[in-house]
């Protein structure tokens, strides 16, 4: 595939991927992907992975799901022993390839989503519960939203 300069494009189920589909809520939906081998100048095999799914995850904050956006964009140096990780350029990542230099697509594309999956999900438009804040809103009049700057006691001091 390195010396054919092979590319492949195409889609699969999330549910597909077993190890991925372990750390998310839900498996809904595809993966869309693009694997391009190829030779560098310095005669490096790498493969270029480009990845995009939606990620159902548990947002850490309110506990409930939601969707992640998740697109990969990597190059991988196609190594057959660990030492000859340096001899690869410094954006080359290594991929350890089996001795009979076979590679699994699927495989390459679910340890890169994976490895793009933040550690704590947070929904960004998710905020704490007011009973964990103990903040009532209907305390809170309109507009009195923001709290007296905390350095004014401290302004009043200076005087």
């Amino acid at each position: 595939m390195v010396s054919a300069r092979r590319s492949f494009e195409g889609t699969l189920a999330i549910a597909s991927l077993r190890r991925l589909s372990e750390a998310l809520a839900g498996t809904d939906g595809e993966v869309s992907f693009a694997l391009d081998f190829g030779r560098d100048d310095l005669g490096t095999s790498y493969v270029d992975v480009r990845a995009s799914a939606p990620l159902t995850l548990v947002c850490q904050r309110s506990l409930e799901p939601f969707v992640l956006p998740v697109a990969v964009q990597t190059r991988l140096g196609l190594i057959s022993q660990e030492r000859d990780e340096a001899g690869l350029p410094p954006d080359c990542e290594p991929l350890l390839v089996a001795e009979d230099g076979r590679l699994h697509p699927a495989d390459v594309i679910e340890d890169e989503l994976l490895l793009a999956l933040p550690l704590v999900p947070v929904n960004p438009d998710s905020r704490l519960p007011d009973e964990v804040t103990g903040h009532d809103p209907a305390q809170d009049p309109a507009g009195e939203g923001r709290s007296e700057n905390p350095f004014a006691v401290l302004r009043e001091l200076k005087k």
